[in-house]
């Protein structure tokens, strides 16, 4: 069923627009994996085709709050020792994805649902841009709170 938000990622341009209608409203400059795109389970890469928003996590988290298990961890990425900073964290928001065609992006051994496939903040922000996510769609921490206030829950979203 169409929404009246949309957004739409290209991996090749490293890109969101958020659409409204049948207008682009805004473009964001995005991280998808830095393997290729792919739907299976254990892959790292970003999985492609129709999603929604199915969770919106960290609706009042201060921007730059680390998340782990979806739960925050009471941290900004700022106050997170030097060796864990090297690991790209999931910060500020999370809107997670539900894949919605079965056999290719839902269900057994390709659910991006069950792969906590997420548009998400990052503590590597210079790196946006660039292919360099372990799958998810990240954005910097400012858009991604920006987003968040302007989605909802069953938006669509179109990773191509």
């Amino acid at each position: 069923m169409p929404t009246d938000c949309c957004l739409l990622v290209s991996i090749a341009e490293q890109a969101m627009a958020r659409i409204e209608g049948e207008t682009i409203v805004e473009r964001f400059a995005v991280s998808t994996s830095k393997n290729p795109s792919s739907c299976q389970a254990d892959s790292f890469g970003t999985p492609t085709g129709l999603h929604c928003i199915a969770d919106k996590i960290g609706a009042d988290a201060p921007p730059g709050t680390v998340f782990r298990g979806r739960v925050s961890t009471g941290q900004l990425f700022s106050e997170v020792p030097a060796e864990a900073a090297t690991a790209n964290l999931i910060t500020s928001r999370i809107l997670r994805l539900r894949g919605l065609q079965p056999g290719v992006n839902s269900g057994p051994g390709c659910d991006s649902y069950d792969r906590y496939i997420y548009i998400h903040g990052t503590n590597h922000e210079d790196r946006i841009g660039q292919p360099f996510s372990g799958g998810c769609v990240e954005l910097a921490n400012a858009d991604v709170i920006h987003l968040f206030d302007r989605v909802r829950t069953g938006d669509l979203v179109w990773i191509g």
